[in-house]
């Protein structure tokens, strides 16, 4: 499998909070029918990024909302958002593998919600 470069490196700045994730369970990849995985790119999503659009998206409840579950302010459900969404449906469109991240169990920095 390919791994797009920019998700390998370090995030620079202060080290990330913990933030509140549900378990996500096995089912942690998809991917486009019909072709080997090895043969397709792969996009990762972090588990906060999936919490995050999981709460506003599909459960369709408010940024405040999904900040007050998730322990964070609103500006970082915002960020959430907008990489999660981003990787999501580039996954999507462009046909590559989407792993919901389990490096370290994917939830280093999530507490069971």
């Amino acid at each position: 499998m390919q791994i797009n470069e920019k998700q390998d490196k370090p995030r620079p700045g202060a080290p990330k909070k913990a933030r509140r994730c549900r378990h996500i369970g096995e089912l942690r990849r998809f991917k486009p029918a019909g072709i080997p995985a090895q043969d397709l790119p792969v996009q990762r999503v972090e588990a906060d990024e999936f919490e995050a659009v999981l709460l506003c998206d599909l459960e369709e409840q408010s940024q405040i909302s999904a900040a007050e579950r998730m322990e964070v302010s609103r500006g970082t459900v915002q960020r959430l958002l907008k990489s999660g969404r981003a990787k999501i449906a580039g996954a999507l469109l462009r046909g590559e593998v989407l792993i919901v991240s389990d490096e370290n169990n994917g939830e280093e920095n999530c507490e069971e919600l």
